[in-house]
């Protein structure tokens, strides 16, 4: 949306974001099964979070996928790519700021979240770029991670 619409495209997909997460709402309020329930409160939460960056994006006039705002958010993409470092086939890349790396797939469980912060965020920028160096991170603190 940002690369080919600028921030006005950056507000329409927010406007997008809105009505998908009004039908997440109302999906939750059908009484699902527990499973499917919690599985939409860990995306609910996700959803608010890059509901609230953009939003934030927008008000700020980002317009640009070089700008740092868009840059430090952790974003995945599928690259069609023959030579993608470590895959060798195509599949999604994780970037943030200046590092990028395959995303592996890996199963984390599912497991409810109960918010995402701008330490979150702070310490995603961390790690990241620890990877790309080819180092490691162990996050601690009383907030159980």
């Amino acid at each position: 949306a940002i690369s080919t619409g600028g921030n006005a495209g950056l507000r329409t997909y927010y406007e997008k974001m809105l009505a998908q997460l009004q039908e997440l709402v109302e999906i939750v309020r059908s009484n699902p099964a527990f499973l499917i329930s919690m599985t939409l409160g860990a995306l609910m939460v996700v959803d608010v979070h890059a509901r609230d960056v953009t939003l934030k994006m927008c008000d700020d006039g980002i317009d640009n996928i070089n700008d740092f705002s868009w840059v430090s958010q952790l974003r995945y993409y599928w690259e069609d790519k023959e030579d993608l470092a470590g895959l060798g086939t195509p599949g999604f890349i994780v970037r943030q700021v200046q590092a990028s790396f395959p995303y592996g797939m890996e199963y984390l469980g599912n497991t409810p979240r109960l918010v995402i912060t701008p330490l979150t965020d702070r310490c995603y920028i961390t790690l990241t770029g620890a990877m790309h160096l080819l180092l490691g991170g162990a996050p601690q603190g009383p907030a159980g991670t």
